[in-house]
């Protein structure tokens, strides 16, 4: 086993054994250690509340010097998550430093779905919705997770 197979390993035991709140995660085939499928359920008091949404977590081979490509599977109204999944979070990114765990990064996840940051959106017209018009907003991400999320 490689440094970022032992690193990955490790990860998925703690996350088995006492996953983050409202969030989980684990390997998609028991012969891939770098694919897994992470499970966030959407925050209380947002529109994305009673939703279950999946991601797509791959780890890259020089893991954890170099981020997890992460994307939500599950279709979500956000201005920081674009149709295609992408998200726009710092950590996934520039931020990223080694210390950083899959059970962080979950939760980072759910903490931008609950207070989205329409200065950095990768969707515009999702974000100047957000700011504008925050009712409009709520319909629309509401019925995108009853849609896609249930």
């Amino acid at each position: 086993m490689n440094r970022a197979e032992i690193r990955i390993n490790r990860e998925l035991q703690r996350i088995l054994k006492d996953p983050p709140g409202n969030c989980s995660a684990n390997v998609i085939d028991e012969d891939d250690i770098y694919q897994w499928i992470g499970t966030i359920m959407g925050p209380k008091d947002t529109p994305y509340e009673n939703g279950v949404f999946f991601l797509k977590i791959t780890f890259p081979s020089k893991y954890p010097f170099d981020p997890p490509k992460i994307m939500f599977t599950t279709k979500i109204y956000h201005p920081n998550i674009d149709d295609d999944g992408n998200i726009c979070l710092d950590i996934l990114r520039q931020q990223w430093v080694p210390s950083l765990t899959i059970s962080k990064v979950l939760l980072s996840i759910c903490s931008l779905m609950a207070a989205p940051n329409p200065n950095d959106p990768l969707m515009p017209n999702v974000g100047k919705q957000y700011e504008n018009d925050i009712n409009a907003f709520n319909i629309t991400a509401k019925q995108y997770t009853q849609n896609y999320a249930s």
